[in-house]
């Protein structure tokens, strides 16, 4: 069914695609600083989009944000979508596409990704957003590292003005090679593709599991780089090129290799994909958004306990 949904979207993208345009960089880098931004927010071409969650003291937005960003926290945006009773997938391509547009984003804009940026599983929010912009075939997306907390840290200003921005069209143009399936992660073996779980290792060895995954345990043969070694939380930074490719040799798996990172719900997995392919610059890097939660709800699918 997955395979039918994602071949479907396909359909769409390619009617998507024709008027689609592609916005002129204001940067080739993955990831900018709080100087960059600064530097640049009278650029009409930019919209810087705040997806900081709602918390229990409120909207972390109206308590202060970066002048003229606009908001769309992750949790409640609709960033992801249940698609047959699996959490967290690429929603439909005409309704992710028109949320993008309710933001002020066409296919002309720069667009920066500002999380909370207080560790590695909330820097996910940011490099899952940034991986739904290139799987919709937008390439001028980056993220501020350290989000929020670097752009407090270097003195910036914030406004509590909120900004509601004017709808515009954004086309989508579906990259079908940066989503891997189910079927392509049970084909992965044989065709030669490595898989890299960014579950924390108690979950990859089946000692732990997440409350929406069915099945303890991992894919047979993946190897585990755990997301939390992509990014510093002391530091509030990704961690450099050089890092993740000892992080590559020490998992055994070849710096160019054709691979499909995953983990519970896509979340974790996006902080995998972002630094092989967008920091380290292995562009044979897809994700499995359907990760754990969709492979281990079919008893059919083989599991493993690595040692």
């Amino acid at each position: 069914m997955r395979s039918l949904i994602v071949s479907a979207v396909a359909v769409v993208a390619f009617a998507f695609a024709g008027s689609a345009a592609q916005a002129e960089r204001l940067t080739e880098k993955p990831l900018v600083d709080a100087n960059w931004v600064e530097a640049n927010l009278d650029n009409p071409s930019l919209v810087v989009v705040d997806i900081r969650s709602l918390t229990k003291e409120g909207s972390p937005y109206d308590a202060g944000h970066i002048p003229g960003s606009v908001y769309a926290p992750y949790g409640k945006f609709g960033w992801r979508a249940k698609v047959d009773n699996v959490v967290g997938m690429l929603p439909p391509l005409d309704v992710i596409s028109n949320r993008i547009g309710s933001l002020g984003i066409d296919n002309d804009k720069q667009v920066v990704v500002v999380p909370a940026g207080e560790n590695s599983s909330d820097f996910g929010a940011a490099t899952r957003v940034y991986w739904t912009f290139k799987v919709l075939g937008h390439d001028a997306v980056t993220i501020l590292d350290g989000g929020q907390r670097a752009w407090l840290a270097a003195g910036k200003a914030v406004s509590t003005d909120a900004v509601a921005p004017a709808i515009v069209a954004f086309n989508a143009n579906f990259r079908p090679e940066l989503l891997a399936t189910a079927d392509d992660v049970a084909k992965a073996r044989d065709n030669g593709v490595a898989l890299i779980d960014a579950r924390p290792v108690s979950q990859y060895k089946g000692e732990t599991k997440s409350g929406v995954v069915a099945r303890a345990g991992a894919v047979p043969g993946a190897k585990n780089i755990a997301q939390s070694e992509f990014y510093s939380d002391k530091d509030g930074a990704f961690v450099a090129s050089d890092v993740i490719e000892e992080l590559v040799a020490d998992a055994g798996v070849a710096k160019d290799a054709k691979e499909i990172t995953y983990c519970n719900t896509g979340h974790w997995a996006s902080v995998a994909w972002f630094g092989l392919s967008e920091v380290m610059g292995n562009k044979n890097t897809a994700m499995y958004d359907g990760s754990m939660t969709e492979w281990a709800a079919d008893p059919s699918r083989e599991m493993v306990i690595p040692q």
